[in-house]
C-alpha cells in the first residue's frame, strides 16, 4: 500500500511558478511510474508527467500542452516527486494529483495508476 500526500498548491499570476511536492508512504520501486495528472472544473482528469526508471538514468514525459515548461524530478531518498511548474497560464488552473502505477513505466493513462493522492489546487490569475 501506497500512500501519496501533495503539496505547494496555490494561487500564482500568469507567468509565474509554483513547485508542487508529492511525499509517498510505502514501498515503491524504480519501474514504478510517478506520475502527475490534472482536472480542471467540468473537466476530465488528464495527464501531466510522470518519471520512471528502467535502470539508470530516469525517464520523464509529459503532455504536450506542458512540455517545456514543466520539469517533474524525482527523489529516492525521501521517497518525493516533485513538478517544478513555470510560465504558468490561466489554462493550467486545476487540482493537480500525485498518482503511482505500480511497473507502468510513465504511463499516460488514469486507470494505469494504483494510487492517488488528495490533490492540491493551482489557480493561475490572468
Amino acid at each position: 500500500q501506497v500512500q501519496l500526500v501533495e503539496s505547494g498548491g496555490g494561487l500564482v499570476q500568469a507567468g509565474g511558478s509554483l513547485r508542487l511536492s508529492c511525499a509517498a508512504s510505502g514501498r515503491t520501486s524504480s519501474s514504478d511510474s510517478m506520475g502527475w495528472f490534472r482536472q480542471a472544473s467540468g473537466k476530465e482528469r488528464e495527464f501531466v508527467a510522470a518519471t520512471w526508471s528502467a535502470g539508470k538514468p530516469y525517464y520523464a514525459d509529459y503532455a504536450p500542452s506542458v512540455k517545456g515548461r514543466f520539469t517533474i524530478s524525482r527523489d529516492n531518498a525521501k521517497n518525493t516527486v516533485y513538478l517544478q511548474m513555470n510560465s504558468l497560464k490561466p489554462e493550467d488552473t486545476a487540482v493537480y494529483y500525485c498518482a503511482v502505477g505500480r511497473g507502468k513505466y510513465g504511463s499516460g493513462v488514469v486507470s494505469e495508476y494504483d494510487y492517488w493522492g488528495q490533490g492540491t489546487q493551482v489557480t493561475v490569475s490572468s
